[in-house]
């Protein structure tokens, strides 16, 4: 409990935390998760949610994190923050290959069907995994109308499978966004919409209990919602960084999703929501 002595500090383990020590901290935090909750906090420091909110306001005027709806996240992360796909692949590979290959494990082998693959990093993992796999599967899996079909809009994920034996390749034309190195604009939304795969499997920028899913660009954004509402089924990828992050353009909310694929446990609230929305939820 705080003490009143006119020294702000918190008790810890039978001493004193100062409130600079426990921003110091809270700092930390944020900077390792992305994220944090005013609630979460509380409870780590065994203080009112009123002094976290003034613990978040003081780093904030500090430019040491920016306060949201709920808590605070880092800094430099705001809705319109979106980093290069290159930048982003050599982030968090063990989680990202975990997720994939959970996803893998969807798509069942040496049979006929469709499946969708939306650019990303870790749907370029998928991708991969995929094609490592379909290469080693026994000759007859390559039999005509035996093939996997499989469709994306991303340059690198194209890369990947194109020759590929047992893999029937299409990619969605459109202006590639060097960014993401995938294909947007009207030409690949109007694609999109005339395809009806089995399953997709989609990228994420943030997933977040109210908002749902969301993206910086307003074009990706398109293409994504096109993704969602023309497969039967839709997979999400996005390790435990996207949970509940709000980027600036919705593409889906959590009721048009089957399955979110992920690395770690979601907050209790976006739990919540996913629950609600029915939506499983596999931990990778």
């Amino acid at each position: 409990m705080p003490v009143t002595d006119g020294f702000p500090r918190t008790l810890r383990n039978g001493g004193y935390v100062f409130a600079e020590e426990r921003q110091q901290k809270i700092a930390e935090l944020v900077a390792g998760s992305g994220r944090v909750s005013v609630t979460l906090l509380a409870e780590r420091f065994r203080i009112t949610t009123e002094t976290v909110r003034r613990d978040l306001a003081t780093l904030e005027t500090a430019g040491t994190v920016r306060r949201v709806h709920g808590g605070a996240v880092a800094a430099d992360r705001f809705s319109t923050t979106e980093e290069s796909i290159n930048e982003r692949a050599v982030q968090r590979p063990d989680q990202k290959m975990r997720i994939a290959q959970a996803a893998l494990d969807l798509i069942p082998q040496n049979s006929p069907g469709s499946v969708l693959i939306d650019g990303g990093t870790t749907t370029e993992v998928l991708a991969d995994l995929l094609s490592r796999r379909t290469a080693v599967e026994p000759s007859g899996a390559t039999e005509p109308g035996a093939e996997l079909v499989v469709i994306t809009h991303a340059v690198p994920i194209a890369a990947k499978l194109s020759s590929t034996p047992g893999i029937a390749l299409q990619i969605l034309g459109g202006r590639v966004r060097g960014l993401t190195q995938a294909a947007v604009g009207q030409a690949t939304v109007e694609a999109a919409q005339r395809i009806r795969p089995d399953i997709a499997f989609i990228g994420t920028n943030g997933i977040h209990a109210s908002f749902g899913l969301s993206t910086p660009d307003p074009e990706e954004a398109a293409v994504k919602a096109a993704f969602v509402h023309s497969a039967r089924r839709i997979v999400v990828l996005a390790d435990s960084t996207k949970l509940d992050a709000e980027t600036l353009v919705q593409f889906a909310s959590l009721k048009d999703l089957d399955t979110l694929i992920t690395d770690s446990e979601p907050s209790p609230e976006l739990s919540a929501a996913l629950a609600e929305a029915g939506v499983d939820v596999v931990i990778a």
